[in-house]
């Protein structure tokens, strides 16, 4: 019981106003700048999401990091990409949890030995508090491997490749 109370506690206390100081608007406003780039390169479809801490439904249940993920990753309608290639990269603060989810389009193509490096580098930076350096990391690694994949031609009419998706993130 301890150890729940502990977490429940930590994710109560955290709210968006953490979620602003982690992610301040400029910085925002640069990764949505950044996500938007990169989705010219290619058709897949990045949403980022910065949680300060899980639901209580998802605490009472003892959810995962994951498994919120898993739940936005719907929530936001990623999965609903006309070519299967949406990405969220989520992190939530209270956990120092970061999980990436990949639509089948893409996690046919990619390992999650990949998608753990990418993970492990990012929460490197995290650690140190450097949140820009580590999203824009994963963002750029996040487009190599859609570009490698998903690339799209450089005189593609934008109707071929419409922004299925908002490019801000989502900050909750």
């Amino acid at each position: 019981m301890g150890l729940f109370l502990s977490r429940l506690l930590k994710h109560l206390w955290l709210d968006e106003g953490d979620t602003r100081r982690a992610i301040p608007p400029d910085l925002l406003e640069r990764l949505a700048q950044r996500v938007a780039a990169s989705e010219k390169r290619h058709s897949g479809e990045i949403r980022i999401c910065v949680e300060a801490g899980l639901p209580l439904s998802y605490l009472w249940r003892r959810a995962s990091p994951h498994d919120r993920a898993v739940s936005l990753f719907g929530k936001l309608r990623v999965w609903d990409t006309e070519q299967n290639n949406g990405v969220l990269i989520y992190l939530l603060l209270a956990d120092h949890a970061i999980e990436i989810v990949a639509d089948r389009g893409l996690a046919r193509h990619v390992s999650p030995a990949q998608w753990q490096a990418t993970v492990a580098r990012m929460a490197q930076a995290f650690r140190e508090k450097r949140y820009e350096d580590g999203l824009t990391q994963a963002l750029e690694e996040t487009s190599a491997l859609l570009m490698a994949h998903f690339a799209i031609d450089g005189v593609q009419d934008p109707a071929h490749n419409p922004n299925e998706l908002p490019d801000t993130p989502l900050l909750q």
